[in-house]
């Protein structure tokens, strides 16, 4: 693993000391932990076992009532809107700010994607193991490593300050945020002057590399919905009829088409960009991290990193037709895709749906019919990084990782954090997370850098006794 700086390159606070060696202390039954909770799998989609992310979610909440310092801990549960279901289980613990002092909301996720084929997994997703720097597990790195650095920037405070700080806490940990977060919203309502605070850490971004902290500053949203194209009432035979009937899966290939421009950008009229300059970000090092194939050529145009973090992008993730192996010699009648759109920021995703409906309407080949429903949007965020407590988390990333944070745009969405920014506008929003471009969230062989993992716990543990010691600033 690769070392904590021993030195101070940046500033100092009164505790730093303390706060490292607490921290260096305490990784081991940290890690520990952490791999107690990859071994639970708690995916949060319906098809999955609502007690495995019950237990997760206990497993939490007996990790934050054993930090001693939380006034109340519980696991709660919030309807979804639209219906008499309930949400996942999530844990919300709670402690009030002493003598003027801030209080800070710490955001993470403890439910996880499903983990796929264990074929496709060097070792089973649900067993942590350690190759190397890196610790492998659905989970691992998203974002039950986000979990256990809260714990564990948590403990370390308290073994360097004692559990009688000032400081002001709210420990959220989500149990849906890989299925939507739908019942996120009727959570805030619920617990609103709970989660109350004046800066807001999620937890659940990456990193530039495993060198260089970053603090995500930018973050699309999206729009999702299932497309139908119908031309036909009922199949036909494609030798009697083909060549004269139009069949629903050539009419959805045609229109699918019209989305894109001739370099693979976007092509519908009213998705907007957003201008912001980039670091610098090499073909090669997209190839390395996408593991883009030999021959294959980038899409788009501007910079690598405008097209991921400033520009839309359209993405076919799902279509019913018919398999090849069922294939007969038929027109098909109907056919039906989702499309995840990612939207840039600054362009509210009713616009952007507005815009997407309005091309593909106007443009369905031979008078095809089309429908779209299972609508889902997410608004896009741009921090604002003036405030103090973005000065602050740059202080203790530079401290702790011994070199200056980068800004980044992140191409996928966090969608929740719009009803953050709806609910509490006065917080301070602070995006970080313990991923590196190696990270593979979402897909097999996931993993957490544990040099990363460990420079991320001394962040927010610098930045918790940063802000400890920091009187809380009037709001203008």
């Amino acid at each position: 693993m690769t070392d904590i700086p021993e030195t101070d390159p940046i500033s100092s606070t009164a505790g730093d000391a303390g706060i490292r060696a607490a921290v260096l202390q305490g990784l081991p039954s940290t890690i520990a932990d952490l791999c107690a909770l990859v071994r639970v799998p708690s995916v949060s989609w319906d098809a999955f076992d609502r007690g495995q992310v019950a237990a997760s979610a206990e497993m939490v909440a007996e990790l934050a009532r054993g930090l001693g310092v939380f006034d109340s801990v519980e696991i709660k549960q919030a309807g979804v809107p639209g219906g008499t279901e309930l949400g996942q289980p999530a844990v919300l613990a709670t402690r009030r700010a002493r003598n003027g002092r801030p209080t800070v909301l710490l955001y993470a996720h403890h439910d996880v994607q499903p983990p796929g084929n264990d074929e496709d997994w060097e070792s089973l997703p649900f067993e942590p193991t350690v190759r190397g720097d890196r610790l492998y597990g659905r989970g691992a790195a998203d974002d039950k490593a986000g979990v256990m650095a809260h714990i564990a920037s948590i403990r370390a405070l308290v073994d360097s300050a004692g559990p009688d700080f000032d400081l002001g806490l709210a420990l959220f940990i989500e149990g849906e945020e890989e299925f939507g977060s739908r019942s996120f919203a009727t959570f805030l309502e619920e617990n609103t002057e709970a989660l109350r605070a004046d800066a807001i850490v999620v937890a659940d971004s990456n990193n530039w590399d495993i060198d260089t902290p970053a603090l995500t500053i930018a973050l699309r949203g999206n729009v999702t919905f299932r497309l139908t194209v119908r031309t036909l009432d009922h199949a036909s035979h494609s030798g009697m009829f083909g060549g004269a009937v139009p069949d629903a899966m050539m009419a959805t290939v045609r229109l699918l088409d019209t989305l894109y421009a001739d370099d693979g950008s976007v092509a519908v009229s009213g998705l907007t960009s957003h201008d912001a300059a980039t670091p610098d970000y090499s073909e090669d090092q997209l190839r390395q991290e996408t593991g883009l194939t030999a021959g294959v050529q980038p899409i788009g145009h501007g910079s690598v990193l405008s097209r991921i973090w400033s520009q839309p992008s359209i993405t076919i993730t799902g279509i019913d037709a018919p398999s090849v192996a069922n294939a007969s010699n038929t027109l098909s009648p109907v056919i039906s895709v989702r499309l995840s759109t990612r939207i840039a920021p600054g362009q509210p995703a009713a616009a952007a749906f507005t815009a997407l409906e309005k091309h593909l309407r106007a443009n369905a080949p031979f008078g095809a019919q089309i429908s779209i429903d299972d609508v889902d949007t997410g608004e896009a965020f741009l921090v604002d990084t003036s405030g103090w407590a973005v000065t602050e988390t740059r202080l203790a990333m530079a401290e702790a990782w011994g070199r200056e944070p980068v800004d980044i745009g992140v191409g996928g969405s966090i969608p929740f954090i719009a009803d953050l920014v709806r609910v509490f506008p006065e917080a301070q929003i602070l995006v970080t997370g313990v991923e590196d471009p190696d990270s593979r969230a979402h897909s097999p062989n996931e993993s957490l850098h544990l040099g990363v993992f460990k420079r991320s716990v001394l962040s927010e543990a610098l930045l918790l006794n940063r802000l400890n010691q920091k009187v809380r600033p009037e709001t203008p």
